[in-house]
């Protein structure tokens, strides 16, 4: 395990040097390896967290912990946020995680990082035994010429609860927002409940291809992110580490943003920056990286 990393994080951000970083769910296989990485003291839940001193930044792992985010909030406690990564999860496993600082996503977009660490993304997939599908959709090439029909990619149950949004509602009022503006068909894709059936033959790329979108519509997927990568413009309606690429005016729906190829390129070179393979989390590569680049 590297040393010195999470001592150099609170460091520059104005904390006491003998201040521990701690962790939520220390049971939990993604949460520990940051543990790990961090020299982090493990605590039983949010409710624990009165008894540290608000100087001491929490780890913790998903959206189910919105009592925690606002616990930190009301505390002005700072926090790493950990999640699915935004990409290179195609395969069985999920081996690529972002972790946040204050944050769900990543929202201050560098575009002076080099294309290393996008780079190890692709070849950490092409490195296994299995072929991923999609792979050669990651690596942003071009916008794509222009598709057909919408595809309306709906928010799971966690962000639902997080944001206090209604799904069905979200949807039916949506729908009706984009017809107002376009007559294009539009396709509804729920996150399936088993990952099987949302990797393989069965991931969104594959629907990009056989459905001819045109372009996406998200609350807050990272169904954005991959749209982008593919060629393919998009709409959030909540933050997102896309936002800097996408607009959340409906209205615009026939006149959708498309940046500069160069400008995606880069925005990509940041998202690599932005999330660490399993093994990093564990061996302070993860934190060496965040606190270095100032990534929030």
């Amino acid at each position: 395990m590297k040393k010195g990393f999470i001592q150099s994080i609170v460091n520059s951000v104005g904390y006491n040097r003998d201040v521990k970083m701690l962790a939520i769910d220390p049971d939990d296989r993604v949460v520990r390896r940051l543990m790990k990485g961090s020299d982090a003291e493990p605590i039983k839940d949010w409710k624990s967290l009165k008894h540290y001193p608000s100087s001491s930044p929490v780890i913790f792992r998903g959206m189910g912990q919105r009592n925690t985010v606002k616990a930190c909030t009301k505390q002005g406690r700072d926090y790493l946020y950990i999640d699915t990564g935004y990409l290179g999860n195609l395969g069985k496993q999920k081996n690529w995680h972002r972790v946040v600082k204050n944050g769900m996503q990543h929202s201050m977009p560098r575009y002076d990082l080099p294309e290393d660490r996008f780079d190890k993304i692709i070849e950490s997939l092409e490195r296994q035994k299995n072929p991923v599908e999609g792979v050669e959709y990651l690596r942003f090439k071009n916008w794509k010429p222009e598709g057909s029909a919408i595809l309306l990619v709906t928010p799971s149950e966690k962000p639902c609860k997080f944001y206090g949004v209604d799904r069905d509602q979200w949807v039916s009022e949506t729908i009706t927002k984009l017809k107002k503006h376009t007559d294009r068909e539009i396709i509804v894709r729920d996150k399936a409940e088993r990952r099987i059936d949302r990797v393989g033959p069965n991931n969104i790329f594959q629907q990009f291809v056989e459905d001819d979108i045109y372009c996406v519509v998200t609350y807050n997927s990272i169904a954005a992110i991959e749209a982008l990568c593919y060629g393919i413009p998009a709409f959030t309606m909540a933050p997102t580490a896309a936002d800097d690429l996408c607009l959340k005016d409906l209205s615009m729906i026939e006149s959708p943003l498309m940046a500069e190829p160069e400008k995606v390129i880069k925005w990509q070179n940041w998202l690599g920056y932005c999330q660490y393979y399993i093994t990093e989390l564990e061996d302070g590569t993860a934190l060496e990286i965040l606190e270095e680049n100032d990534l929030r």
